[in-house]
Order: C-alpha cells, then structure tokens, then sequence
C-alpha cells in the first residue's frame, strides 16, 4: 500500500455519507489524500464559510462540487428556480476552489417532483417528451454559461445509466453530453466520465477521445456497477473490483485522451456507507491502488489540478 501513489485519488463525500464535512476531510487527509469532491448537501451542514474553512485547513484541494442540473422543468416557476439554484452552485464552487460543477440534467417533468418514485402526472401535455425535456436543458445552459464565465467555474454535464433517464438525466451517453456541449466554450461546458454510468456504452471509447480532443474532458469518476441491482438503483455502486466494470480499459482511454487530473471515487452503496468511514477510504485506497492507478498515464498531477 504505501509504495502506490495518491496523488491523484479524490474521494467524493458521497462515498463516506456518515462523516460530516469537517469528519471527512480530517480522514481524508489523515489517509494521505490531496483531493476530495464535495456533495452540496456537506456543505449546507458546515455552512459554506465554515466548508472553505475546513478544506483549506486540512490542505485539500477540491476536485468537484457536485451537484448542479435539474433544468428540465416545463413551467416559467420551475426553470427559474432552477436557474437560481444553479447559480448558487456555481458560487460554492467557486468559493470552494473548485472549476468543476458537476451536472445532472434532469429528467421528465412527469418525475421532477419525486425523483426515484412514481409518475406525478403522466397524462399532463409533454410530461413525457424527452426531446423537449433536451431542448430546455440546452435553453437553460445557454442562460447558465455566462454565469459560469463570470466566476470561472466549468458546467460539467453528466450522461447517466438509461435507468436513470425518466426521473434523473434525459442524457444516458457520453456522445449526448458532448453533443449538448458543442455550442458553448471548452472551458465553461465540459463532461464527466462516470464509469458506473458509461461502462456499457459502445460509442464510449470514440465518445472519450473526442471528449480529449475538444478540451471538454472534466473529471474522471471511478467504482463498480454490481449485481443484482439494489431495490433503490442507485445504490448499486460498488468498490472498483467487485462489479462488471472494465477499468483498464476505460482508464486506458481517458488517459490516452489526454487526462491527468484527480481521478473521483462516488459510491453509493448502503453496506459502504455503514462502514466506519476511515475503513471505507482504507478499501479505496487499496481498490485504487489494484484496479485504477496501474492504468492511468504516469505523468504527475499538473499544479494546478483544477484545471
């Protein structure tokens, strides 16, 4: 353990959802680690002062604020609450010290009011268009960007699992994702690998190297899709090694993509999150060490690795 390198790895607060803010970063960086990623819900709880505070002070860098999105409401009272709890986002990050805002689009306005649950009302007109659901996230980025510019925070869009596509994100490949980013600056819309969400994808390999080669490759987001798949969804995430994911070869792509930024582990796993926390970085780190490092481009850490 102690020969591999570090210097990457960032745990997302996601994957230690027991510890409070100020918990995690003391085992964080007890633990060795550089990098966190950073859940809006930890820093509601710390207050966002008392969150720069405590990163700072524990001399961790944040490699993403996650998360931003859910622009696909239908209604003039939806899209503007959208719109100012995304620039609310946008200004945590920022004063996080962090480019990367991660974004999960949304999903049908006929699940907007209960993510996870039931259709609220399937019959209404459009509830159930994901073509349009698309065009309004588009219209909200657009009205999202210069936003972003102002405090030099990068909107990194999300694809996820098609499971998640009615009440989470209308975009399920990295190929939407980038499409969705094209009209707007490299270095305010970017995309995030999540192996969970893309390891099936047969475009992804083609879908990464073009992701490298228009600037737009954000963050790289590691664990394991495991089976059977939880009667909540997402919580089907595992430790690298223990599910069907094929990290060299994803790893080999983003690397050879051109990547060399913090490398995100976010898991979202019951069993995980009632391990005491310290245990869980532990196992990460020796999961990392095993299944994601040997894969990844040898270079180091650029110093600025927010960039």
């Amino acid at each position: 353990m102690s020969a591999a390198d570090f210097s990457r790895l960032s745990i997302n607060t996601a994957t230690t959802k027991s510890l409070t803010l100020e918990e995690a970063v003391r085992v964080y960086a007890d633990a060795g680690l550089q990098h966190l990623g950073v859940w809006r819900d930890r820093v509601a709880e710390a207050g966002l002062d008392n969150a720069v505070r405590l990163v700072r002070d524990a001399g961790l860098q944040v490699s993403s604020l996650c998360r931003g999105g859910f622009l696909t409401a239908s209604d003039a009272e939806g899209q503007q609450r959208a719109l100012a709890d995304n620039t609310e986002a946008i200004r945590e990050a920022a004063a996080l010290g962090t480019r990367e805002l991660i974004m999960v689009v949304g999903g049908l306005p006929a699940a907007s009011a209960l993510i996870g649950g039931p259709a609220v009302d399937p019959s209404a007109p459009g509830a159930k268009d994901v073509a349009a659901a698309r065009r309004r996230v588009a219209d909200r980025l657009a009205e999202l960007v210069p936003v972003a510019q102002q405090h030099g925070v990068r909107l990194v869009l999300e694809p996820l699992h098609p499971m998640y596509a009615a009440d989470r994100a209308v975009l399920s490949t990295l190929g939407q994702a980038l499409d969705l980013a094209a009209p707007f600056p490299a270095d305010t819309v970017g995309v995030v690998v999540d192996t969970f969400h893309v390891w099936w994808d047969p475009s992804l390999e083609a879908s990464i190297s073009r992701a490298g080669a228009e600037g737009r490759l954000a963050s790289y987001q590691v664990c394991d899709f495991n089976l059977p798949i939880a009667a909540d969804a997402l919580l089907s995430r595992g430790y690298m090694g223990d599910g069907f994911v094929d990290f060299a070869t994803i790893g080999r792509w983003v690397a050879d993509a051109g990547y060399t930024g913090p490398v995100e582990v976010e898991i979202f796993n019951q069993g995980i999150w009632d391990t005491p926390g310290a245990d869980a970085v532990e196992t990460v780190k020796a999961r990392w060490a095993e299944h994601v490092l040997p894969h990844l481009a040898s270079a180091p850490l650029p110093a600025d690795a927010r960039a």
